[in-house]
């Protein structure tokens, strides 16, 4: 029984190339900032977001943007939630999926 199940989880990955769908995705929303300057706020949207159910975490590490980007988009992460400065100030938030981007106001 438990072999079927291996087998049918093997081609899933293998027919999603590894990107999975968001319901399915062991990590479903990566929240990163641009600067220090948002951490607070990016912590506020991670809550949020693991209050709808969402699993959410955060990359506040002192990298740039684009290699946090580049990482969590070979990582295969659905989404990227970017807060920096502005979108703090602005209580909003840039999603990125792996092949979209998109502005949205959190909150």
């Amino acid at each position: 029984m438990f072999g079927s199940l291996e087998r049918f989880t093997g081609i899933l990955i293998e027919h999603f190339a590894g990107h999975l769908p968001l319901w399915l995705s062991p990590v479903q929303i990566v929240v990163a900032t641009i600067t220090q300057e948002g951490d607070d706020y990016a912590y506020e949207v991670i809550a949020a977001a693991r209050k709808l159910g969402l699993l959410a975490e955060g990359d506040l590490r002192n990298e740039k943007i684009t290699y946090k980007v580049r990482e969590h988009s070979l990582a295969k992460v659905p989404v990227l939630m970017v807060v920096g400065k502005k979108e703090a100030a602005e209580r909003s938030v840039s999603i990125r999926r792996l092949a979209h981007r998109i502005r949205h106001r959190w909150g």
